[in-house]
C-alpha cells in the first residue's frame, strides 16, 4: 500500500542491511526516552524502510535495559505500519536443530522487570493479545522467504525470559514441557507495546542452539550462538529483501484497530499531560496532544 512503511528491528547477529539504500540516519526523542540508537530511514526496492539496531551500535543493551517504548514510539513516529524483528532464540525441539528459522505465532512471557504497556498515568487500555503476532504479516513473511529459497517453519511458541542469563536445566525442562518451540530474550513486551501502537508485527526467529536441555548437544554459550547467527544472517537477510520487493501485505486485520475499543478511560478524564505522553500512540482516538 503506498503510505505503509515497514519497520525492521535487528536483533543479535543483525545490525545493519547492506542492501538498504540509505535516505538518512535520525535520532528520535520520544515522550518514553531514546531509543536504542538512531533509526536508518531508506528504502528496500519499493519499500520504504526504517531499520533500528535492537541493542544499539556494538552490542551495548541488555534485554532488560533495552527502551522497548521508545524503539516502538519513534518508529511510530516515523509512519511504520509494519514491523519484523529479527531474533536469536535457543531451540526447545530436537527437530528445530541450530540454524533453523522459526516465525513463531504465540508468546509465553516470562519477563519480570520490565515496563508493558505506553499507558497508565490516568488513562488504561486493554488491548487484545490472543494472536501476539500478526498472521498476516507474519504469512507474508513465510511466503518472502519461499521464494528466495528459505526454508522456515511456520508456526510455534516463543518462551521470552528475563535474561541476561540463560536459563537453567529445569526450567528449560519446564518450557519444553508447556510444548514451548523455542525461547528468547526479547520478543516481550516488544510484541505488546507493537499491539498498542497499532502495528503489524512478525518474529523472524533464528535457531543458535538447543538451550541447555540437550543431552548430547553442548550447553548454550555465547561463541556458539554468535557462530550460528553468522550462519544465518544471510538467510534472514534474503527473507527481508525479499518481503521488500514483494511489497507488504494489506492490512486486513485487528492490528490496525487495535485500540478501537480498548481505551476503558473516558477521554475528558485524561490529564493534558498523559495525552501528550500518548503522543501518536493513541491520537486517533484522544485527539492531537496539546502543545
Amino acid at each position: 500500500m503506498a503510505n505503509d512503511k515497514l519497520g525492521i528491528i535487528g536483533g543479535s547477529g543483525l545490525y545493519d542491511l547492506p542492501e538498504l539504500q540509505v535516505i538518512d540516519h535520525l535520532a528520535v526523542e520520544t515522550p518514553f526516552g531514546s531509543p536504542s540508537d538512531r533509526l536508518i530511514v531508506g528504502r528496500l526496492g519499493q519499500t520504504e524502510v526504517v531499520f533500528l539496531p535492537r541493542h544499539g551500535a556494538g552490542h551495548r543493551l541488555t534485554p532488560t535495559e533495552l527502551p522497548y517504548r521508545a524503539n516502538v514510539s519513534a518508529l511510530k513516529q516515523l509512519g511504520v505500519t509494519h514491523l519484523l524483528t529479527v531474533s536469536a532464540v535457543g531451540s526447545l525441539k530436537e527437530e528445530l536443530p541450530p540454524l533453523t528459522i522459526v516465525l513463531p505465532d504465540q508468546i509465553i512471557d516470562r519477563t519480570v522487570d520490565r515496563p508493558r504497556t505506553f499507558f497508565g498515568d490516568g488513562a488504561v487500555a486493554h488491548v487484545g493479545l490472543a494472536d501476539p503476532y500478526c498472521p498476516v504479516l507474519t504469512g507474508s513473511v513465510a511466503a518472502a522467504a519461499r521464494s528466495g529459497g528459505v526454508p522456515v517453519v511456520e508456526g510455534g511458541t516463543y518462551v521470552c525470559i528475563e535474561g541476561p542469563q540463560f536459563s537453567t536445566r529445569a526450567e528449560s525442562t519446564l518450557y519444553r514441557s508447556w510444548g514451548a518451540s523455542v525461547i528468547g530474550m526479547t520478543a516481550m513486551p516488544e510484541a505488546r507495546l507493537a499491539r498498542e501502537a497499532e502495528l503489524c508485527y512478525a518474529t523472524v526467529a533464528l535457531v543458535t542452539d538447543y538451550d541447555v536441555w540437550h543431552e548430547t548437544e553442548s550447553a548454550v554459550n555465547v561463541e556458539l550462538v554468535i557462530a550460528n547467527l553468522r550462519a544465518s544472517t544471510a538467510a534472514a537477510r534474503d527473507i527481508i529483501r525479499a518481503l521488500a520487493v514483494r511489497g507488504l501485505p494489506a492490512r486486513d486485520c485487528p492490528c490496525p484497530d487495535a485500540l478501537r475499543n480498548a481505551i476503558s478511560t473516558a477521554p475528558e478524564a485524561i490529564s493534558p499531560a498523559t495525552r501528550r505522553r500518548l503522543g501518536v500512540i493513541a491520537e486517533r482516538y484522544l485527539g492531537t496532544p496539546e502543545a
